[in-house]
């Protein structure tokens, strides 16, 4: 009786301690650490890489700035006198933030109907179709971080209208975007990967 009840109580506390969407990787600085702690990520990261051409570094410096590599980010609530909450500020969920509508969107375009925003391999893949529409359209190379997330978050249309000049703070975000997917580059440059 012992054995069986002390068995259990193992099993439930490893399974407890177990990685979720919603813990992040430790170091989010170092990419070698990243990709090391989380096999799921470069798996996903390079599948991209091989299927849209969007490079790893550009993924990883954009999942950074949107979700901080949480799964089930969300944005904040909006508050009605400070203390009474009317939603969220808006739909972004995710590794990606993707919205609802352009989700969907994208949903559609690539039957993938069992995709989920919170799952880095559906998150990173709907990035990689949204870069390509990005360069489609607007002509920004793949490898642009910083105009690639000035188009993410303003979207095709406020990009090409340049939106993102009105926002200097946007303008701002996307030059430490930049910055960070040429620090994950050289980083990754120098990992030792299977």
């Amino acid at each position: 009786m012992k054995n069986p009840l002390r068995a259990m109580i193992i099993v439930l506390l490893l399974a407890s301690c177990g990685g979720s969407s919603s813990n992040p990787p430790r170091d989010l600085d170092n990419a070698c650490t990243i990709l090391k702690q989380r096999p799921e990520y470069h798996r996903a990261f390079k599948a991209v890489e091989r299927k849209w051409g969007v490079p790893i570094h550009v993924q990883m410096a954009t999942i950074h700035q949107e979700s901080k590599f949480v799964g089930d980010a969300r944005t904040p609530f909006r508050y009605v006198l400070g203390v009474i909450p009317m939603g969220r500020q808006s739909s972004a969920y995710g590794y990606s933030q993707a919205l609802d509508a352009t989700w969907d969107e994208y949903l559609t375009a690539e039957r993938r109907m069992g995709a989920k925003r919170n799952r880095i391999k559906d998150a990173t893949d709907f990035m990689g179709w949204y870069m390509n529409i990005t360069r489609q359209r607007n002509g920004i190379p793949l490898y642009d971080a910083r105009n690639q997330y000035l188009a993410y978050h303003e979207g095709h249309t406020g990009y090409s209208r340049a939106s993102y000049n009105s926002k200097p703070w946007l303008v701002g975000v996307a030059g430490k975007v930049e910055a960070r997917s040429l620090m994950y580059r050289d980083q990754i440059a120098g990992c030792r990967l299977r």
